[in-house]
This record gives C-alpha cells, sequence and structure tokens, in this order.
C-alpha cells in the first residue's frame, strides 16, 4: 500500500537545480547495464529539455569493483553532456546514502531542487525516503531501454517490494541522513 501511495515529489515546479540519477549495478565487465543506461540516456534527455543545468550522478562500487557513478558519468559524455555539467557521488551504496549525499552535494553548492530520475520500479521507495529531506523534489521514471522481460521486471518489482518494507519497518526508524543541519 506504502508503494503504491508512495510521494512522486513535494513541487509541482519543471525546473530544477540538478538532476540526481540514482545508481545501479554495471555488468561484470564495467560497461553501464540496461538499466543503469536507460537512466542515464533519460536524463540526458531532461538535461537537453533543459529541466537542469547539471547531472549528479550516484552509486559507489557495490556489486563489483566498478564505481556506478563513474560508470554513468562517463556514458552522459559520451552522448554529449560537457563534464562541466556532471557531478559525482562514488561513495553511495545503496538509496539512502545516494539520497542524503545528493542533498550535502546540493547544499555545498546552494541548490534546493531537484529531479530524481531512476526505474519505476526503484521510485516509490526512493519518494518514501525523498519525503523526509529538506528540499524540493518530484521523480522521474526512466523507460526501459530494449526488450524487456515481463519476469525480469516482475522480479526486480518483488525485490523492491523487500526493499521497501525493509526501509518501512527498519530503516526509516534506523538510519538518517548525516547532513549538517538535519
Amino acid at each position: 500500500m506504502d508503494r503504491a501511495l508512495a510521494p512522486k515529489g513535494n513541487t509541482t515546479q519543471d525546473h530544477f537545480d540538478v538532476l540526481i540519477v540514482l545508481g545501479s549495478p554495471v555488468d561484470r565487465d564495467g560497461n553501464p547495464s540496461p538499466h543503469e543506461l536507460a537512466r542515464v540516456t533519460e536524463a540526458v534527455h531532461e538535461y537537453e529539455r533543459g529541466v537542469a543545468p547539471r547531472i549528479l550522478f550516484t552509486g559507489g562500487a557495490v556489486d563489483s569493483r566498478f564505481v556506478e557513478a563513474r560508470v554513468m558519468a562517463r556514458t552522459a559524455e559520451a552522448q554529449g553532456i560537457p563534464a562541466s555539467a556532471v557531478l559525482e557521488d562514488p561513495a553511495a551504496r545503496n538509496t539512502m546514502e545516494s539520497t542524503c549525499n545528493a542533498l550535502g552535494i546540493m547544499r555545498s553548492h546552494g541548490w534546493q531542487s531537484a529531479e530524481v530520475i531512476s526505474s519505476p520500479s526503484h521510485l516509490p521507495r526512493a519518494g518514501l525516503i525523498l519525503s523526509r529531506l529538506p528540499m524540493q523534489w518530484r521523480v522521474h521514471a526512466a523507460p526501459a531501454l530494449g526488450p524487456e522481460g515481463a519476469a525480469a521486471e516482475a522480479e526486480r518489482t518483488a525485490v523492491e517490494i523487500l526493499k521497501t518494507v525493509h526501509y518501512l519497518v527498519w530503516s526509516r526508524q534506523t538510519e538518517r541522513c548525516h547532513v549538517s543541519g538535519q
């Protein structure tokens, strides 16, 4: 129920200080996975539409030795985004850390608003986490690139449901952003 009713934002604005792209595992060779590529490509489209003048990629070396944020940044630059418009958070190991670290980066630059891009199955949990942070935000789904199997999507959604339950039962009460002023 909480996933179905998860907030999608707290603002109606359509221009933001930054686009935040939440990390996703890379493939075993260090190339963007289809999910990661979809997120980057959607961020590039939003940047080109003028939604925000910069993109912050999040994600450390979680599932491999490759830093997710670095792989996504290189992919965006290969798609024509200038390096001067790209920021990275290579330390985040999960969605909570990604959003908290992004808030800290935003504060250090004086930014107050973000459009957060991720996969559709990930956004409800991200919205629940973002709803507790002092910033203006909305989520934006990255459509799947290429053929997606229904079984694979059902598996991703099931995993996200379990992660959402864990967040609601445990993490929401025990984990806090460690950003000054929070």
